[in-house]
């Protein structure tokens, strides 16, 4: 069957598209089509990149993506009908953990490599909270919450991005994983010395989790990856919270911070993509909402405090979604979500001047 030539700018029919998600878990792999949602297939890469002196590895990046990339390849075209595609990669989209501050490697190295290895038309490379963002919300206004250890709100007009928190345990996090599991450590040596605000609750989770409270510091403090061990408290705390007032009020003040950083970055009737009187949608993504209803109660209380007539989700899709949904409106000639240097970055379009005055803003949306 004869194909007819794709119109310029856009992706051919039966076109391949790529999306990867770069993080602290791997990096996974998604191969789909321009005309079809969802993957065809997935695939995992369990060896995190590496991130040097110089940024995150793109060459160790390139090392895991291009294998699992031409296997999922591969393995479409073994089960493609006589008039699938040949295999063209019309579109690939990257979101990895860091990108914004560590990817410079990443933007210079990546086009020319993707586009010799895979002859891939058209690249996006994305901060992970932005996949975060196009897999929860999509190509709509409004604003995602992604939690885990951490916690940062993202969201967007369609004209700009807005950016609340993200700043890691010692800065910011608040409400994040890190934060809640260092609040109910905090309760439990309260407990455990007679101090006001203690938890003897806590202290007993606390004791079973980590042995004795007095030799704690010591397990502590001597760790690199301090912020998961606190935040692996985070779900002992929500445990509590059904009998304890502490536990309870630890996990109010948590969706308070939560609830503050959505509303700094949710768009608002000043938008012109959003229409008047609405808030738009905030998406809330990642394992920190996993607690349930101890967190996710207090949390929508805020929130409809903060953000009267806001839509509160649960994410329709995680980030390799996310960046599935970029790669295809890339290839469509449709991606409506806003350019930047270091958030989203697509570099045929760098330097042209179509989208490259896009700025993200670190402070609180007025009005």
């Amino acid at each position: 069957m004869t194909r007819p030539p794709a119109a310029p700018g856009a992706a051919g029919p039966g076109a391949y598209v790529l999306g990867v998600d770069s993080g602290g878990s791997g990096l996974r792999v998604a191969l789909g089509r321009v005309e079809l949602p969802g993957p065809l297939a997935t695939t995992l890469c369990a060896e995190p990149v590496r991130t040097g002196p110089g940024g995150i590895d793109a060459t160790h990046l390139l090392d895991q993506l291009l294998p699992a990339a031409r296997e999922l390849l591969d393995r479409a075209s073994a089960s493609a009908t006589d008039d699938a595609p040949t295999g063209e990669v019309a579109a690939l989209a990257v979101g990895a953990a860091g990108m914004a501050t560590l990817g410079d490697r990443l933007r210079s190295e990546l086009p020319g490599a993707l586009a010799d290895a895979l002859g891939v038309r058209r690249l996006a490379l994305a901060a992970d909270a932005v996949t975060a963002y196009a897999g929860a919300v999509g190509q709509r206004p409004g604003a995602v919450v992604a939690g885990g250890t951490g916690m940062i709100a993202l969201g967007t007009d369609l004209m700009e991005w807005h950016r609340a928190d993200g700043w890691g345990h010692l800065l910011g996090d608040s409400g994040g994983g890190a934060w809640i599991g260092r609040a109910g450590l905090d309760a439990a040596m309260r407990a455990h010395d007679g101090r006001r605000g203690g938890s003897p609750a806590l202290l007993d989770r606390l004791r079973a989790v980590f042995g004795p409270a007095e030799a704690l510091p010591g397990l502590l403090y001597p760790r690199s990856d301090r912020p998961a061990v606190l935040a692996s408290f985070a779900p002992e705390v929500a445990a509590c919270a059904g009998a304890d007032p502490v536990a309870v009020g630890i996990l109010r003040q948590a969706a308070a911070h939560i609830a503050e950083a959505a509303a700094a970055v949710c768009p608002t009737s000043a938008g012109t993509e959003v229409e008047a009187g609405e808030r738009g949608e905030v998406a809330l993504t990642g394992g920190l909402f996993n607690m349930g209803e101890p967190l996710i109660a207090p949390l929508r209380e805020e929130l409809a405090h903060l953000l009267p007539g806001a839509r509160v989700t649960t994410a329709a899709g995680d980030p390799l979604t996310g960046a599935l949904r970029i790669a295809r409106a890339l290839a469509a000639g449709d991606l409506r979500l806003p350019r930047h240097p270091t958030m989203l970055f697509v570099p045929q379009e760098h330097g042209s001047g179509q989208h490259g005055g896009t700025a993200v803003r670190d402070e609180p949306r007025t009005g």
